[in-house]
């Protein structure tokens, strides 16, 4: 992280405003990219439009200066995403954040029954959000009961799901693709469909391809972003030194 102090020329392009389309690492929370963005450009006003879990990877999209007033545009924009469940088994996040368990039998699971489960999960459908999750009930994070293993009501939310597909069967595992409106949760998803093919499911895997228009292919990785940034930064001071 640098030293706080004046931005440097080649960074004022981030205080004026960007729009940075980053591929979140695998176990990097989405506050952690914002405290690293803060960081390498020293520009504190930094947000991200739409939390990936730390299990999940895939295009994050991290405004700063005045384009953070475009957040919530963002945040609004339809969502894609590719990831892995297994059949037989749940977990209490609902992902490989606690161990699975509750284990079944799944031998008896067609590959024609598992692809018509998601069929009642396409279009305008009610889910319920996790207990493991950020949302607040009563100035309190679902995620911190949870962890005292307090169960909290929370309601069922309206969601669409445009797209439910399997893309490949090796039992226990499948790989699927899924569009969706803002707002819905993708471990809820998975742990409906294995309740509703009655041997429970957990997600094992989880990419965000798209935001809207935008498209994992033209992310950064937080790699190459440090390198540029640390190559303006290396190119304005070879400038300055040879005045």
């Amino acid at each position: 992280m640098r030293k706080q102090g004046p931005i440097p020329d080649a960074f004022v392009p981030y205080l004026e405003g960007k729009v940075l389309l980053i591929d979140k690492p695998l176990n990097w929370t989405s506050f952690k990219m914002i405290r690293r963005v803060r960081g390498l450009t020293l520009v504190t006003k930094v947000g991200h439009a739409g939390t990936l879990d730390p299990l999940a990877t895939g295009l994050l999209i991290i405004c700063t200066g005045k384009c953070t007033k475009q957040i919530t545009d963002y945040m609004g924009m339809r969502k894609e995403y590719t990831g892995t469940l297994v059949l037989g088994a749940t977990t209490t996040t609902y992902d490989l954040e606690s161990e699975p368990e509750n284990f079944k039998s799944i031998d008896h699971l067609t590959i024609d029954q598992i692809k018509a489960a998601t069929i009642p999960f396409t279009g305008e459908i009610m889910q319920l959000p996790p207990q493991h999750s950020a949302i607040k009930k009563d100035g309190v994070r679902l995620y911190e009961t949870a962890r005292q293993g307090i169960e909290v009501k929370v309601d069922p939310r309206k969601i669409t799901i445009d797209a439910f597909e399997i893309t490949k069967i090796d039992l226990p595992n499948i790989e699927f693709r899924v569009a969706c409106s803002t707002g819905t949760y993708i471990r809820s998803l998975v742990n409906d469909f294995g309740a509703a093919l009655g041997v429970g499911a957990y997600m094992s895997a989880l990419r965000r391809t798209k935001i809207g228009d935008f498209n994992v292919t033209d992310a950064i990785q937080w790699e190459d972003l440090r390198d540029e940034t640390e190559a303006l930064l290396a190119a304005q001071d070879g400038a300055l030194n040879q005045q």
